[in-house]
């Protein structure tokens, strides 16, 4: 599955769970924000796909939000996917993380 199709779905998923995703040009990476009780998740427009797919998964591998894939209907494609992003998280030091967050590029061989 191509990046710009699995970052489609991701947006549902967390459309679905009650998030708004944002996608905006600016100077910023992208992630979480809760702005007068509503719960966003900003993308950079300028971004290419892989890296918005790592910041959404970075967002849902976090422990604190409420989040829980498990209660949900993931396609199998997407979530083994996303499986295989978050085993590569972990896999990655943390001050690595911040760089590109689970790029490919950054996955152990």
């Amino acid at each position: 599955m191509k990046a710009e199709k699995l970052l489609l779905e991701l947006e549902e998923i967390l459309e679905n769970m009650g998030y708004t995703v944002r996608k905006e040009r600016g100077s910023f990476k992208g992630g979480y924000c809760l702005l007068e009780g509503e719960k966003i998740i900003m993308l950079n427009k300028n971004q290419p796909a892989d890296y918005l797919v790592g910041v959404i998964t970075r967002f849902i591998y976090e422990d604190e939000h409420d989040i829980a894939l498990d209660d949900i209907y993931v396609k199998p494609a997407v979530r083994k996917l996303l499986s295989e992003r978050i085993k590569a998280t972990r896999a990655i030091p943390s001050d690595q993380t911040r760089k590109n967050p689970l790029s490919r590029d950054n996955a152990p061989a």
